[in-house]
């Protein structure tokens, strides 16, 4: 028996953390919660809807009647601009600090009955080019240090609404999981004098087993510490920190590799795939721009079949991360998965 056959750990360089792997445990028999839906069918537009053009949002604020993409200001923002400075310290033991920041939402299409697995290039396209548009803009200002890009797809992911959108959430201070991978990443880089995704990437490349597939211009693959069942990293060839440090190319790259995984993703379990992703890139202040290697996690949550998921729970929320697919297991299932709907 292989090590990746029995159980065992995967170290994870970008967090220094671990993983079980207990593959053997993809045989044992499933008792837990199961969901009877039909699948959802959806209008192109929908009257009841507060993110469809022309209706109206919390607070009697209307949509206009967009035809694109379309930014507006988070009705419920986690962050606001003008929160006053503010903190206690007890000898570290109760510690707090006030924390500024904006709060957006990015919606990809006018259509209510669309997904980016299901939008044409050129759409995915100006989702990237808001993306980085609105990096760059909130980066701009003085009092904010990182922009976080992100989509929840699916209820279960915590979507309030199927409307296709995603959020940004610029912040004060660089947010704890890419503080942590810039710490380890720099940590890398003055150990070995390169860039630890750099490194991994061409590693991967040449072992195979775990990409998914590949353009010009980006990778994705299942990392080799996946602790969700069809977790992936969508990576960057070129040594990039930011979205809008993208070329024209690699820019059409993304929305293609975007397409193409969501697809894939669909097709896993022949439902409208969920999942919640964002990317990871460099400080808008300017330190470690040259870290942070441009990436985007993919962390879906369905195990087994669109009505068996996995949850953090029990050992995991109490001792360590754990998963039974094995990444390579993974890797295999979304590679053989079609690109296009019928």
């Amino acid at each position: 028996m292989s090590l990746f056959d029995s159980p065992h750990r995967r170290f994870n360089p970008l967090t220094r953390e671990w993983v079980l792997v207990s593959p053997q445990r993809t045989q044992r028999p499933w008792l837990g919660q199961v969901e009877h839906r039909p699948p959802e069918e959806r209008p192109a537009y929908d009257p009841h809807c507060y993110l469809c053009p022309g209706n109206e949002r919390a607070g009697g604020v209307r949509n206009p009647q967009y035809t694109t993409t379309f930014v507006f200001p988070n009705d419920y923002p986690a962050l606001l601009p003008d929160t006053p400075p503010a903190g206690i310290d007890e000898g570290g033991l109760l510690w707090a600090a006030s924390e500024r920041g904006i709060s957006r939402v990015v919606i990809f299409s006018p259509r209510h009955d669309l997904t980016l697995a299901r939008m044409d290039l050129p759409a995915i396209r100006r989702v990237v080019d808001v993306w980085a548009q609105q990096t760059s803009e909130l980066g701009a200002l003085d009092f904010i240090s990182y922009v976080q890009v992100f989509e929840n797809k699916g209820e279960i992911m915590g979507a309030s609404n199927p409307h296709p959108h995603g959020q940004i959430w610029a912040s004060e201070h660089v947010p704890a999981d890419p503080a942590k991978e810039l710490r380890y990443m720099g940590d890398y880089h003055r150990e070995h004098h390169s860039c630890m995704l750099c490194d991994y990437l061409t590693l991967e490349l040449a072992k195979g087993e775990r990409i998914v597939f590949e353009n010009e211009h980006w990778v994705v693959l299942v990392p080799f510490w996946a602790v969700w069942p069809f977790e992936v990293m969508m990576l960057s060839k070129r040594h990039v920190g930011t979205i809008p440090a993208l070329t024209d190319a690699e820019r059409n790259g993304l929305a293609d590799a975007i397409k193409r995984l969501t697809v894939r993703y669909d097709h896993v379990f022949a439902v409208s795939f969920p999942y919640s992703m964002g990317f990871h890139q460099s400080p808008t202040t300017g330190l470690d721009e040259h870290t942070m290697h441009l990436h985007a996690h993919y962390y879906p949550p369905l195990l087994r079949s669109a009505t068996v998921r996995k949850f953090m729970v029990g050992y995991e929320l109490l001792a360590n991360p754990q998963r039974d697919i094995t990444p390579e297991t993974a890797a295999e299932r979304l590679r053989q998965m079609p690109e296009t709907f019928d």
